[in-house]
């Protein structure tokens, strides 16, 4: 099941964000490579700046995606005001597996 995780930033923390970005595209990248992630990418601000996060999750339980979004090197550094972690359906426009 897909599991979304929608992230919110703590109120200036733009430069915690681009600090921890290396790790956290690293950490992406190996849930990719375990088929774990199915998609992600940052929310923008007015001024085109990112100020959360959205990470979708291919996992077994809540509790897994839950285990996966707070190993997040983002989570772990405290970035987020608020995170919310909900089952999702992709209905249109999925990619086929091939």
């Amino acid at each position: 099941m897909i599991y979304v995780s929608q992230s919110r930033d703590k109120p200036g923390h733009l430069q915690l964000r681009m600090e921890t970005r290396p790790e956290h595209l690293a950490y992406l990248d190996r849930l990719n490579a375990e088929g774990k992630l199915v998609f992600a990418g940052p929310f923008l601000d007015d001024e085109g700046k990112p100020c959360g996060s959205m990470v979708a999750y291919e996992a077994e339980s809540r509790e897994e995606a839950e285990k996966l979004a707070n190993a997040d090197p983002y989570a772990l550094a405290g970035l987020f005001d608020s995170v919310e972690i909900r089952p999702w359906n992709w209905v249109y426009n999925k990619p086929e597996k091939g």
